[in-house]
């Protein structure tokens, strides 16, 4: 049964009432017509709750705007929807085309600040999101009474005489849900050990981030980055009013874990009645970066599950030795789970 409009429906309930399933959810293929966004492919879904996002086959199958019953959730930067012709690779250009939006896949074997390891000069948060996805498929099906929204493909950063890394993303949402999952494997398709960086940027913007928002999670460590943000590091969870001149603090957490070994982070503005949640097995994202820049424009929460503490950049982390690695042929798998909570305000989020 499907939970829609304050009642439970089965799919011969829905069938009978609608001319086609695109009236209550759906996905549209639409190519944005200008600007540096220009060819992109979007994947456009709605979930007949008020839950509407974009997905940009030509970026990864990243997340581009979302929004809940007409509220904006994610941070979208000043460059916006950018078409990855227009990636700038050396140093801080990545930040000419990060648009922002609700999730940017940073890796896949590099993020952080840049870094010249191996003689080559890895760029800010790496390649992977400037790469568009291949043998895309979109479809909407029944499952029983669930009717399934679903997105897939693949994404490869390769080079001769380099990497051959291989993301294959599922996207999955439903008829009635909150919910967006995100499943991700990523394959080690060379025949050398390769490096494997990977940070999950959400980037989460007014109105849901506000001074009256929190984030909340239990961590078994908090630490700083930098002197700038130990001077934050006693109100990493709260918020302010955009800043002039606010220099960005980011935060490094080991999230607690439950019994079956999942993380759950909770971003929640109460005057405004939502929050959103992100759950996740941590034994392959154990390190949460909280990227908080409360400027003016530049005024933006980032949630960021990662596979090692590797903010330094990639030569950084080798020489700590704690650089990740796939070895030839070898997979490693993610999933993350992001839902809207809408709440009372006065008794605050349903558990």
């Amino acid at each position: 049964m499907v939970k829609l409009f304050n009642k439970e429906w089965s799919k011969a309930d829905l069938l009978r009432r609608v001319g086609q399933m695109g009236q209550l959810a759906g996905i549209r293929l639409v190519e944005a017509g200008e600007g540096k966004a220009r060819s992109c492919r979007l994947l456009d879904v709605w979930t007949g709750t008020g839950l509407r996002f974009q997905v940009n086959a030509d970026r990864a199958l990243d997340l581009s705007g979302c929004e809940f019953k007409g509220l904006p959730l994610a941070w979208q930067s000043p460059a916006g929807d950018v078409h990855p012709a227009f990636y700038e690779p050396q140093g801080l250009g990545w930040l000419r085309s990060f648009a922002g939006g609700l999730l940017t896949t940073c890796g896949l074997d590099q993020f952080g600040i840049p870094s010249l390891d191996d003689g080559v000069e890895r760029g800010l948060h790496g390649r992977i999101s400037n790469c568009p996805a291949i043998q895309v498929n979109h479809c909407t099906r029944w499952e029983g009474d669930t009717y399934v929204l679903e997105i897939s493909g693949e994404t490869r950063q390769a080079a001769l005489f380099g990497e051959n890394l291989v993301l294959r993303r599922r996207i999955t949402t439903s008829l009635g849900s909150n919910r967006i999952r995100i499943a991700d494997i990523v394959t080690n398709e060379g025949f050398e050990p390769a490096p494997h960086m990977l940070l999950y940027h959400f980037n989460l913007g007014f109105p849901l981030v506000s001074e009256f928002s929190e984030l909340r999670l239990q961590s078994e460590e908090t630490q700083a980055r930098d002197d700038v943000a130990r001077l934050g590091l006693p109100e990493w969870n709260r918020f302010q009013p955009p800043t002039p001149g606010y220099r960005e603090q980011v935060f490094i957490h080991r999230p607690v874990v439950d019994p079956e070994g999942t993380a759950t982070v909770e971003l929640s503005n109460p005057p405004f009645g939502i929050a959103l949640r992100w759950r996740y097995p941590a034994v392959n994202l154990p390190y949460l970066m909280e990227w908080k820049m409360m400027g003016e424009g530049a005024y933006v929460v980032g949630v960021e599950p990662a596979n090692c503490k590797g903010l330094g950049g990639r030569r950084a982390t080798r020489e700590l030795g704690l650089l990740p690695q796939l070895e030839p042929g070898e997979s490693r798998e993610y999933r993350i789970d992001v839902e809207v909570i809408p709440f009372n305000a006065e008794k605050g989020p349903a558990v």
